[in-house]
């Protein structure tokens, strides 16, 4: 498995965004142009681009039956960015990654997103927003190593205990925390 995150957001610039468009495919400028803001027009094209450059692809982009990106004959492949950085996981077995800025969370959404043991878990932490990113970046990267993508928050409570077969590690910085889910 191989990983890359890139945090220099800095470099978000129109001028970085039109040096990139002509190093990747028709069909990737597109998606990039199809975003309003010039945030994620940059993480369209970078993410594509770093990827790019781990794995040798060059390949057009598909999409499964739940809107997860694959390459026909490619390696497995996730890609997340938030305000604070980009991040790139290929692997040979499915492979899911999330990156998340690490803020204030609303109670609701905990309620909604956690079993009762992680509650608990981040009401006690030293640091709650730190605690609840953790936890959620762990559920994202395994349902994205699934294939499937998050299709209620409800579906999140228990996903980390129903599937053992991913193991998870997950990577904490000063602002951003990020989680990868393997075979």
């Amino acid at each position: 498995m191989r990983i890359a995150v890139f945090d220099d957001m800095d470099a978000c610039t129109e001028k970085e965004v039109q040096r990139m468009l002509p190093l990747v495919s028709a069909q990737r400028r597109e998606q990039a142009l199809h975003y309003r803001h010039l945030f994620g027009q940059f993480c369209c094209l970078k993410s594509w681009l770093m990827l790019r450059e781990m794995s040798g692809l060059e390949g057009e982009w598909r999409y499964n039956e739940y809107g997860k990106p694959y390459i026909p004959d490619g390696p497995y492949f996730s890609i997340s960015h938030c305000k604070e950085s980009i991040a790139v996981a290929i692997d040979e077995e499915p492979v899911g990654i999330d990156i998340e800025s690490i803020r204030r969370v609303d109670d609701d959404l905990i309620i909604r997103t956690m079993c009762a043991r992680e509650q608990e878990e981040i009401q006690t932490a030293q640091n709650p927003a730190k605690a609840f990113t953790r936890l959620w970046t762990q559920k994202e990267a395994v349902v994205k190593a699934q294939g499937i993508g998050i299709q209620s928050f409800e579906q999140l409570r228990d996903i980390r205990m129903q599937n053992a077969e991913f193991k998870i590690q997950t990577v904490e910085k000063e602002k951003y925390i990020y989680s990868i889910a393997h075979k």
